[in-house]
């Protein structure tokens, strides 16, 4: 058990609370409330003297264990650069918890993610949600097929079309192919399901292929489809194909979000912005701004924000919030950016992004105000009830 007290906690799903306490027990949140809790029995305390409690920070796009911290080479495991279309590659096969990035984005306070491959090729392969703690990814999954990444744009045009001189070259060969693709395995999944419906004595079962199986939940509505899309008209050609199919997708990056502020308000898909604190580096870019945060929230626009490990460092993760409340973001939406927004966005909510009974005990203790002071860092980070950081 552990005990939390004199602490001001902000749960972000309701008001905050003053002088309070939590009680956690068996990696979950058994109490919170105001002032100290009676029968906490051997439970380790932590007095918190006065200093904030929040959920553990999210991001729900990055690349975190698959990019090897100081490798060039080896140790790259984020593309299989030898296809463009490869949903049937899924994260928790590469993902390396050894990798000292994991130490650092703990201490920074992030305690989940959703971490992937991408975005050299154009399907991907699946996202994994994970917690930041442990020596074994089967341990530290919260959803091992989060969501089926997706790329539109630059990448795989520089990776296939101008190096290889192969398809894609263009944004329309893109489109087509991921069109071809979802079809392929929309007629696989109808045969399929003719095949289950028959008494199978006179109906042969489709011949097996592992790319159309890797998508058929999506197909199936049961995971969504993860767009990587810089562009407003990428942005969009992503929306066009999802609503073509009947797909649920995230909008990921969305550094043009703000230009088509009003469209996407009617698309009603979540986005994922970022990774914004970073020099413009290409064309896909070049309109990058903190304001699309902002822009998004007015709009209605479910908003989270990501680093997109190794691009920007994930410990980062609360300084780039503080910066889209410098651009005029709220503080209420910006904490909501990082915590609640991408839980639900990776569809764990039930169990992060929130102080709540019965979640899991994923508890940070800051020094200061982590949003709003560049130098704040967290004292105690704790992941299902375990402190993995705290003052040394």
């Amino acid at each position: 058990m552990l005990y939390i007290k004199n602490a001001k906690i902000k749960p972000i799903v309701g008001a905050d609370i003053e002088n309070g306490s939590i009680l956690v027990e068996n990696g979950k949140i058994k109490a919170i409330s105001k002032g100290e809790q009676p029968g906490i029995g051997s439970a380790e305390v932590i007095d918190a003297k006065g200093k904030l409690v929040t959920p553990g920070f999210i991001d729900a796009h990055c690349h975190l264990g698959l990019f090897g911290t100081g490798l060039r080479w080896e140790g790259m495991d984020e593309n299989e650069m030898t296809d463009p279309i490869t949903p049937h590659l899924r994260a928790l096969d590469a993902i390396n918890p050894m990798d000292d990035q994991f130490r650092l984005a703990r201490n920074g306070g992030i305690t989940a993610v959703g971490t992937g491959p991408g975005s050299a090729n154009i399907i991907c392969g699946t996202f994994a949600a994970i917690k930041t703690y442990g020596n074994r990814i089967d341990d530290m999954m919260l959803k091992p097929a989060m969501a089926m990444k997706i790329a539109f744009g630059e990448n795989a045009k520089n990776v296939y079309g101008q190096q290889g001189k192969k398809a894609p070259m263009t944004r329309m060969g893109i489109a087509t192919m991921i069109r071809e693709t979802l079809l392929k395995a929309q007629r696989y999944m109808q045969e399929l399901d003719e095949y289950k419906a028959s008494d199978k004595a006179d109906k042969k079962r489709p011949p097996f292929d592992m790319k159309l199986e890797a998508l058929l939940p999506v197909l199936r509505r049961e995971i969504p489809l993860k767009a990587h899309c810089h562009r407003a008209d990428d942005i969009l050609t992503a929306c066009r194909i999802a609503n073509e199919f009947n797909l649920r997708i995230t909008l990921d990056h969305c550094s043009e979000g703000h230009l088509i502020a009003d469209e996407l308000a009617k698309e009603k898909k979540p986005c994922i912005v970022g990774p914004t604190f970073i020099y413009a580096s290409k064309p896909e870019v070049r309109n990058k701004t903190f304001d699309t945060v902002r822009i998004l929230f007015e709009k209605g626009v479910e908003v989270s924000i990501t680093t997109d490990t190794p691009v920007l460092p994930l410990e980062g993760l609360p300084l780039y919030a503080g910066m889209a409340i410098k651009a005029g973001t709220p503080e209420k939406q910006a904490w909501e950016a990082i915590t609640i927004n991408p839980a639900r966005m990776m569809e764990v909510a039930d169990r992060i992004g929130s102080l709540e009974v019965g979640k899991d005990a994923d508890i940070v203790i800051h020094s200061v105000h982590p949003l709003l002071d560049v130098c704040s860092a967290p004292l105690y980070t704790i992941i299902d009830g375990k402190i993995v950081h705290r003052p040394e």
